[in-house]
């Protein structure tokens, strides 16, 4: 067997995304390298690691087991190069931060930029992740911390709340719903929607919920970016969703409407996530304290 760690990682990705298209994004690999790269260590092995489904894959029996090693060894893996790192020369090398979707567009990105221009010897491998995919990778070892709402079950996780994050309805100037104190999400079912991109996690938060009740949103648009889908709503093409500071930022740029969000889902708080302080590397204990106590 000549399995690397490059082919844990992707095992590992796959394993965690439920299908070969988004284990490749999350891997870094095109989806036709990934499945040949699959098709080879499946064959090294001499067994099948998934079962393909309409929906999805499962992991096989062989799958299971190799994936509980791969979690751990990577996971020691990248705990010895922080440690060694942070031995050798102090907080140096490169920090895997999973953040949901209102941290990294509003909380960290002042935050980071402080903190990374006193550590200038560290790079920060930023990904965005639901909430929910932060907590898994955490809980099962491929993460040592993340940004997540406290809207999510932590399950025995440590959480730190750090900022508020409710999430807030804007709607075009003249929209009946501008002159409301507040709605719920029910209350835009039949309304034209602005969102953003499909596989954004806040996005797939909300419509998550929307499915949870048995409707669907109405999407007219969906945007790359909280800036565009602000522009749509201010030239009345529909409402859309987004966290408060958001929509107050770009409320100095864009003419809308601002209303509070009832929904209990709506009412959030952006945590740090980690299972232990002993559980963290050098470098992220830093990073963590940092985050804790700074404001930009």
């Amino acid at each position: 067997m000549k399995l690397d760690f490059s082919d844990l990682k992707l095992v590992v990705s796959i394993a965690d995304a439920g299908s070969i298209t988004q284990g490749a994004r999350h891997a870094c690999l095109a989806i036709g390298s990934a499945s040949e790269r699959l098709r080879s260590i499946e064959a090294d092995i001499g067994a099948k690691l998934f079962t393909r489904h309409p929906r999805g894959i499962i992991l096989t029996e062989a799958g299971e087991i190799l994936i509980c090693h791969a979690r751990e060894l990577l996971f020691r893996q990248e705990k010895l190069k922080a440690e060694l790192g942070a031995y050798i020369t102090g907080v140096t090398g490169k920090i895997g931060l999973y953040a949901n979707t209102s941290a990294m567009t509003g909380f960290l990105p002042g935050r980071l930029a402080r903190w990374l221009a006193e550590y200038p010897d560290v790079t920060i491998e930023l990904g965005e992740r639901s909430s929910a995919d932060t907590i898994n990778s955490i809980h099962n070892g491929t993460a040592e911390a993340g940004l997540v709402s406290d809207a999510v079950d932590a399950r025995n996780l440590t959480l730190e709340p750090v900022a508020d994050d409710n999430l807030v309805l804007i709607v075009p100037s003249s929209h009946a719903l501008g002159s409301r104190e507040h709605v719920c999400l029910a209350d835009v079912y039949d309304e034209a929607f602005i969102g953003l991109y499909p596989g954004n996690a806040l996005q797939d938060h909300i419509s998550g919920h929307a499915r949870a009740s048995g409707h669907s949103l109405n999407y007219r648009i969906r945007m790359s970016d909280f800036e565009g889908m602000c522009e749509m709503v201010s030239n009345g093409i529909g409402a859309g969703v987004l966290p408060l500071l958001t929509a107050e930022r770009f409320s100095s740029k864009f003419l809308y409407r601002i209303v509070p969000l009832t929904d209990p889902w709506a009412q959030r708080r952006i945590c740090i996530c980690y299972k232990t302080l002993q559980s963290l590397s050098p470098g992220m204990a830093r990073l963590l304290a940092f985050l804790r106590i700074r404001e930009v």
